[in-house]
């Protein structure tokens, strides 16, 4: 079993744990504040599955109905993390108007808010792992998973802060305003979740310091060649599509420009093994003069 999916599996078991210890204090509380929290992490839930299931289906190799791979499987379940979300915010601000219109005292306010903070530090620690672990592994599921763990981490401890404010004023329409902050908190971390996720759905480039890294390493194993132009490269889950035109002097035989091809090829898995590399070779009359300029 591979660590990716190890993990995936570890924040099911993690939110299925967070999520009894949110509701056992929702429960003994009678907080609207802290039954917003506990519907986060059903959220929490949901979302480890869907990036069970993602995770699996990226590590599927390339097949006939999918030639260039199952690596954008990682965006969806993004995407739907990002609908989740924005679901739960739904279905908080709804627990928070109902809190507005009956307002009633808490029950246990402090034991509530000690078996919410037991659940925080578990959801503060996982989220520590999967973003690091996501990151390494090239993961966006599981880097996503941790970011919205956080944003529930973030959001459990203003609950907190909160709750006691509520106990020490006696105001419990504090409590329902307090959803509301909730609400809208995670309704800002899933906005930022989906606009990352359907960028990797677009294709969009590289960023800044990968595609200086590929041009470098062009440039550094192409000797032979002219130019290296029209670079480009998208990111999809652990692999990284580059391809550009390299150009050749025009008396050059097949077999040698294969050999610099196969060079450079080498060189950009070394230096990013999800590399999957295009080379269109061109005769030197095709130079631009620009880009990777070899010669």
């Amino acid at each position: 079993m591979s660590q990716v999916l190890k993990l995936a599996i570890g924040s099911i078991v993690v939110a299925l744990g967070v999520l009894a210890l949110k509701l056992w204090a929702a429960q003994i509380t009678g907080s609207v504040a802290l039954l917003s929290d506990a519907l986060e992490s059903i959220v929490n839930l949901a979302t480890a599955v869907a990036a069970l299931v993602a995770v699996r289906l990226a590590a599927r190799p390339a097949d006939s109905k999918m030639p260039f791979g199952y690596y954008k499987a990682e965006y969806f379940s993004a995407v739907l993390e990002g609908v989740f979300i924005v679901v739960a915010a739904l279905l908080i601000f709804h627990q928070a108007w109902q809190g507005f219109m009956a307002p009633t005292p808490l029950d246990a306010p402090f034991e509530g808010i000690a078996i919410s903070m037991v659940a925080t530090a578990i959801n503060w620690g996982w989220s520590v792992v999967l973003v690091r672990q996501g990151r390494k592994l090239q993961s966006p599921a599981l880097e996503a998973d941790g970011h919205h763990l956080w944003t529930d981490v973030v959001s459990s401890l203003g609950v907190a802060v909160g709750l006691v404010l509520v106990v020490v004023s006696e105001q419990p329409l504090l409590d329902a305003a307090l959803a509301v902050l909730v609400g809208l908190n995670i309704l800002w971390s899933g906005s930022k979740l989906l606009a990352h996720s359907v960028g990797g759905l677009m294709d969009v480039s590289a960023g800044p310091e990968r595609l200086d890294a590929i041009r470098q390493t062009i440039a550094d194993n192409a000797d032979g060649a002219i130019e290296a132009h029209d670079v480009r490269a998208r990111e999809a889950g652990k692999a990284v599509f580059i391809d550009f035109h390299l150009v050749v002097p025009a008396a050059m035989s097949v077999k040698d420009a294969h050999d610099i091809c196969d060079r450079i090829e080498v060189a950009l898995k070394n230096t990013d093994s999800g590399a999957i590399i295009t080379i269109h070779v061109e005769p030197e009359h095709k130079a631009k003069h620009s880009g990777i300029v070899v010669l």
